[in-house]
């Protein structure tokens, strides 16, 4: 049990930019710590909604609401998985052959279709919040960090890593296949109570783990693997149309 907890400490650690109050580091809870990526996305989650609801209540102005909710799962992570975006798009729009592509994927230096990407990203972003409904639901945004990281954490746990990933060791110690099970359960309990207690806005996980499945598709077969950056790549993109379907629907 010490284990599931001192994991559950790491995944909060690694993976929001909110300082963990009881910070630890245990090489073998470190397979665990996906687990906890659901936890880490409700809390993102709640903390997003809590903002929208503090810029409706003081009515600031409209883009710059906006623009407030647009950077804040940039920054409440770190910029984490926005580095990993950027990464992985200079590795697959290089069109060169795979190890160059995976030397790319790990330079430090930043590409001009990163920036690009990153730019577009934002841009489509700031959009989606600027024309949202004002009457939009938005407790429907804890669904989106939830669903990404119940997705990442899926994928991460079944799918074939880079021999030069953080993950490889992971993956070769055995994850649980128990896991996936696990991860595909809190998907549908997800959508379910999406569904039951915010009606149409249910529809949203489903967006996100297609986004997110579309973008992994793409990076997965040019880089020949799973790693952190194609996880963050992949997450972007698909909380990206989870915006667009609380934007739109």
């Amino acid at each position: 049990m010490k284990k599931y907890a001192r994991a559950c400490m790491m995944a909060f650690s690694m993976f929001c930019a909110i300082p963990c109050p009881c910070p630890c580091w245990d090489d073998d809870a470190r397979p665990l710590a996906t687990l906890f990526l659901p936890a880490v996305g409700v809390w993102i989650g709640a903390l997003w909604a809590l903002l929208a609801y503090l810029i409706r209540q003081t009515g600031l102005p409209l883009f710059f609401g906006a623009a407030l909710l647009c950077a804040f799962p940039f920054l409440i992570t770190g910029f984490m998985h926005m580095d990993g975006f950027m990464d992985v798009t200079d590795a697959v729009k290089s069109w060169r052959n795979l190890d160059e592509r995976r030397r790319i994927l790990k330079d430090p230096h930043t590409g001009s279709f990163a920036v690009i990407a990153c730019v577009l990203l934002i841009l489509m972003q700031f959009s989606f919040f600027a024309s949202a409904k004002t009457d939009a639901n938005i407790y429907a945004l804890i669904l989106i960090p939830t669903t990404s990281r119940t997705a990442a954490g899926f994928c991460v746990t079944v799918l074939r890593p880079i021999s030069e990933s953080q993950y490889a060791g992971a993956y070769r110690k055995g994850t649980k296949k128990s896991h996936a099970v696990l991860f595909c359960a809190i998907f549908l309990l997800t959508i379910l109570l999406g569904f039951l207690l915010l009606g149409k806005y249910g529809c949203i996980p489903l967006g996100v783990t297609a986004g997110y499945l579309l973008a992994l598709c793409r990076a997965f077969r040019s880089l020949d693997g799973m790693s952190g950056d194609i996880s963050g790549y992949a997450l972007t993109f698909g909380e990206l149309c989870g915006v667009a379907l609380y934007a739109l629907i």
